[in-house]
């Protein structure tokens, strides 16, 4: 199946709930027809029950209120001048758009650094996304800093083996940033484009663990310049308007720079991307839409809406 073939599977349940197709259409301007004297009226207004209804159907797709309240005044604004679905798949890609994500750095390796609440999908993330970077060519490496859960080594080592990417494990009870540090300075001595780094799951309401998140954030920074690169928050799509919450907790303590949401094929509140952005600010990098090893794909805005919209319509 194709990029966009995947997407527009893995959107379906999101797209069925985004009814737009039950809006009544607006005359505009631009269609209609001139009266017996020759001229042409008036666009006509959206109505308030129209611009309700709009509201409810994305409130029900979970883009939340900042995003929601973003398009409907885009649509009373702009309806009789444009197709009212028009405007909305505008202004959803506007709000989609307005968080870029990170520069690449200059130095290498890259650290990237994944982190997030236990059952999200992390490890597997970590995975995945060295899959992504091996098929583009580079050379990454696994650093498993989980030292509170052996499955989550065990299985990045399964994965690390799979994509032929060199593996830094944690000893059980060993001090997470040390490991980090020991693994970035390996990829640097072996000539690595990346360190993907798996943190422990933690709870965001846990000041201690969210501390230790900040302790290797520091001792990365001390192993190259400029590390951790970026830091990506993985979230579970299905959770909705709960991972905002999760979301700003990381933000303030983690330095957030980019959002891996997760299984986003097993939910209808899909919208929960465009909340992110218009409420933090943060970019989506990538997007879980099934359970295969491929499943996991770089975020387009375009292709977004595209396949959002078109399954939807």
């Amino acid at each position: 199946m194709s990029f966009l073939g995947r997407l527009r599977t893995g959107l379906r349940r999101t797209a069925v709930e985004l009814r737009l197709n039950e809006l009544p259409e607006v005359p505009t301007a631009e269609g209609a027809t001139p009266d017996a004297e020759g001229a042409t009226p008036d666009a006509a207004a959206v109505s308030v029950e129209t611009l309700d209804a709009l509201e409810e159907i994305l409130i029900e797709a979970d883009l939340g209120v900042v995003a929601t309240t973003r398009l409907v005044e885009a649509a009373r604004d702009r309806a009789g001048r444009e197709d009212l679905r028009s405007i909305v798949k505008a202004e959803l890609l506007r709000v989609l758009d307005a968080a870029a994500p990170a520069a690449a750095p200059a130095a290498k390796p890259r650290v990237v650094l994944v982190v997030g609440v236990n059952g999200t999908g992390k490890t597997t993330t970590v995975g995945r996304l060295a899959r992504l970077l091996a098929q583009a060519g580079e050379h990454p490496l696994i650093c498993a800093a989980d030292t509170f859960r052996a499955a989550a080594v065990e299985q990045l080592e399964v994965w690390a083996r799979r994509v032929e990417a060199d593996f830094v494990r944690a000893r059980p009870g060993s001090d997470p940033a040390a490991v980090v540090f020991d693994a970035i300075s390996s990829g640097k001595a072996r000539g690595r484009d990346t360190v993907l780094v798996d943190t422990a799951g933690r709870l965001h309401t846990r000041s201690n663990l969210m501390a230790e998140l900040d302790k290797i954030r520091r001792v990365a920074g001390r192993a190259v310049e400029g590390a951790p690169h970026e830091t990506l928050l993985v979230l579970d799509a299905t959770v909705g308007q709960n991972g905002l919450s999760q979301a700003r907790a990381f933000l303030d303590s983690a330095g957030v720079t980019g959002i891996v949401l997760t299984k986003l094929d097993g939910t209808a509140k899909g919208g929960i991307a465009a909340a992110i952005t218009a409420e933090l600010g943060v970019p989506i990098r990538y997007v879980g839409v099934g359970e295969q090893m491929d499943d996991l794909l770089p975020f387009s805005p375009e292709e977004y809406v595209d396949a959002l919209f078109e399954s939807g319509w």
